[in-house]
């Protein structure tokens, strides 16, 4: 029986509607997405790609001094497609949402007016998770834009990304969640019953004021749970559909193959799987050395050299290979190998450079 043809990294990045770039800190990650963008926006693709990490790696890979927004800006790309950029504003998206789902204008301003709304807008666990997955949405049904690549945080943080449309789900879907948001007088007799020990506990933590802030925002929050729930259910479909593939970002050091092999792991539970794995910073090769070593103490030491070389990048092998033969890899999964380079990527030409060694020529 013949086995399926495997996705090529290029594949991947002409067929998809959104591509998520993960793995863990440090790897390549940011510059990887950016580059991959360039590669389709040079194919005539109307690519954005927006970063959910709090780090401001994106805008130095890109080359934009003044720094990314909320709000996709437009790069130069000597191509027929375009290459937009944005940063995740998580209190901005989520004041979009309460606008986008608010019943009126009054509604709206009771909750963005509201002192529990602005504390946690931007800073309660979790809500920049799901604000990444609105962002997402959003981007994906943007006519302007038929790619969305996002550079996920590291990968404990990225599964959080990509869990959250579920949790936030599951927490509309809770008694306590119905219970706070019911509206009639018989509702907020069965809270005050039902949940009073609870709340005297929670209001001795974090004191009356703000729980009465918190009991309020509830409140004016009715009506617009329906909203919220519709879009988690769109996500968690769009991540799962096949216009979503997940490209993985490691490097051949052992601590962050086990971090990818983890993330994969976790996909595969999840019903979904690596599409393409991405290895940067790989120490280079340089052919067979001279079968014997060399007698001019010049040329000892690049010999020497030489071999620790060819070691160093035999291990690093090594540890890629028993990446790649984890039972949740796809089997043969495309591998594309990224040399370590000399400096760091700032500029348009050099994430170019990158681009090149992603996609070269003869491939």
């Amino acid at each position: 029986m013949t086995e399926p043809a495997v996705s090529t990294l290029a594949d991947h990045l002409a067929q998809a509607g959104v591509l998520i770039c993960c793995g863990s800190g440090g790897v390549g990650k940011t510059t990887a997405a950016a580059a991959l963008g360039l590669q389709a926006a040079l194919l005539g693709r109307r690519t954005v790609v927006v970063t959910i990490d709090p780090a401001k790696r994106l805008a130095d890979a890109l080359g934009v001094p003044d720094g990314l927004t909320n709000d996709p800006i437009q790069l130069p790309v000597d191509g027929p497609g375009e290459l937009w950029a944005l940063m995740l504003d998580t209190a901005t998206t989520f004041d979009g949402l309460v606008r986008a789902n608010a019943a009126d204008d009054d509604q709206a301003e009771r909750i963005l007016a509201n002192r529990f709304y602005r504390n946690v807008a931007g800073s309660l666990s979790g809500t920049q998770e799901y604000m990444a997955a609105e962002r997402l949405h959003a981007l994906h049904h943007d006519p302007r834009f038929d790619l969305v690549i996002v550079d996920t945080p590291p990968t404990r943080n990225a599964l959080d990304f990509l869990d959250a449309p579920s949790t936030l789900a599951r927490f509309i879907d809770h008694p306590l969640f119905k219970m706070l948001m019911l509206p009639t007088r018989r509702g907020l007799k069965v809270l005050n019953i039902a949940a009073q020990p609870v709340l005297k506990t929670i209001g001795k933590v974090v004191g009356g004021d703000v729980l009465a802030d918190a009991v309020a925002f509830f409140q004016a929050f009715a009506g617009m749970e329906t909203g919220f729930r519709q879009r988690a259910d769109e996500v968690i479909l769009l991540l799962a559909s096949d216009i979503t593939r997940f490209v993985l970002v490691a490097s051949p050091r052992a601590d962050t193959v086990e971090e990818a092999r983890y993330f994969a792991a976790r996909l595969r539970a999840g019903g979904l799987e690596v599409g393409a794995v991405i290895v940067n910073r790989c120490t280079p090769t340089f052919g067979e050395p001279p079968a014997r070593r060399p007698r001019a103490a010049d040329r000892v030491a690049l010999y020497d050299n030489l071999l620790e070389l060819q070691a160093t990048a035999a291990t690093e092998r090594e540890h890629v290979a028993g990446l790649l033969a984890d039972s949740a890899m796809p089997v043969g999964v495309d591998t594309t190998f990224v040399p370590m380079l000399p400096g760091d990527v700032h500029t348009m030409a050099s994430l170019a450079a990158i681009r090149s060694l992603l996609f070269p020529p003869t491939r």
